[in-house]
């Protein structure tokens, strides 16, 4: 098949928020990309998400001019609350380290970012299918597809960068040979619902109870997100709406809290991985995002670091394209993954201490609860917190 050809400096698969914002702060420094995605933007928007952000996200998507509806739009929350033994701790961040997160649902995320692409005359193609990459070893990889028209495609580029997700067709051009990969699958998942109702508390509760962890979170005045520890196997179809209700009132009931209740529009199980590619650089082309690492949604950190990713390679591709710094890509490598890895220890941290194991005993559960009392006992331990969950410094 013939294949019109085109030529720009960043060829980007993956127009999800990291591919996104990556081409918008390219731009911001006169570096051309063209950006792809086997999704229409319908789709994507349709995929609902939770979203915290951390302080510098907001300030990302703000001072770039990506939009300031996070600010309007979003909830500020100045900390979290643990029920544990039997009562509720809340964990201030504002007093703390004074600072704070935003309740921004990540759907909200790639409109404003896909409205900002399409505000500046962004080049991102949404609906595209066949696609693979080529060549990357080279001056020129190449990503291959057909567009939504039908047009077979051939885009060749200085650098080539994978933001495609946790099943990247990107990652799989390093050989295995040239790669490591640390994996660990967790023994249980989120049973994650929407419902229609009003918010049960101000911010999140993550409760641990004897029968298992249980988050409440928000999306907005009349919808909220909430989700449950359940089997990886754990069938929705099973579980109706009395039921759910029960189970998450029980494990919330245990540290004193009570939950607003109404329909239920959506149900899901989400299983929990922790997944890390090194390194994230083959040869002329990068990784970001989840197409190089994944963490538990417990920490609130997947769509934080992918955009903490992308702030970095943005500065190391003006640096290698625009200066000629050959050590730039490196660097974006070591500092990328030294950020990674502290959010797999916080991700994997929260994640042991808040959920019951399947095999826990008697000793496990009283000692989570002993971990627990030392963080909301202790200055330092809820700093230590405070400083994960907001986000370290960029």
């Amino acid at each position: 098949m013939s294949r019109t050809v085109e030529h720009t400096q960043v060829a980007i698969v993956g127009g999800g928020p990291a591919g996104l914002m990556l081409s918008h702060l390219l731009q911001r420094s006169g570096i051309d990309s063209i950006v792809i995605d086997i999704r229409s933007r319908a789709e994507i928007e349709q995929t609902h998400r939770a979203g915290i952000l951390e302080r510098d996200s907001v300030r990302l998507l703000v001072d770039t001019g990506v939009s300031d509806r996070v600010l309007r739009d979003g909830y500020e929350h100045h900390g979290i609350e643990l029920g544990f033994g039997g009562g509720g701790y809340r964990i201030d961040f504002n007093e703390l380290i004074g600072a704070s997160v935003q309740l921004y649902p990540q759907t909200d995320v790639f409109i404003d970012l896909a409205d900002a692409r399409a505000r500046d005359g962004g080049d991102v193609r949404f609906g595209v299918s066949e696609v693979s990459v080529a060549d990357v070893t080279t001056d020129h990889p190449a990503m291959l597809f057909t567009d939504a028209d039908g047009v077979a495609r051939e885009v060749r580029a200085q650098i080539l960068v994978g933001t495609d997700g946790s099943r990247s067709i990107c990652r799989k051009e390093v050989p295995e040979s040239e790669r490591r990969q640390y994996f660990r699958e967790y023994p249980f998942a989120w049973f994650g619902i929407l419902c229609e109702a009003p918010p049960s508390a101000p911010e999140l509760i993550y409760s641990h109870s004897d029968d298992g962890f249980a988050l409440i979170s928000q999306r907005t005045d009349t919808l909220q997100r909430m989700y449950f520890q359940c089997d990886p196997t754990e069938d929705v179809d099973a579980w109706s709406d009395e039921r759910i209700w029960e189970q998450l009132q029980r494990r919330v009931n245990a540290n004193g809290y009570a939950l607003k209740e109404g329909p239920i529009t959506s149900k899901t199980v989400l299983p929990f991985r922790s997944f890390v590619q090194e390194p994230m650089r083959y040869a002329n082309m990068v990784l970001a995002g989840d197409a190089a690492h994944t963490v538990p949604p417990t920490g609130a950190k997947g769509l934080n670091l992918a955009l903490a990713d992308v702030r970095v390679l943005a500065e190391c591709l003006e640096r290698h394209l625009r200066q000629g710094d050959t050590a730039a890509l490196d660097d974006y490598v070591t500092r990328a993954l030294g950020r990674v890895w502290k959010a797999q220890h916080f991700s994997y941290w929260m994640t042991t201490m808040l959920h019951r194991l399947p095999e826990a005993s008697d000793f496990d559960v009283r000692r989570q609860i002993g971990e627990l009392t030392s963080i909301v006992s202790s200055t330092a331990g809820s700093t230590y917190l405070a400083e994960g969950y907001t986000g370290w410094p960029q």
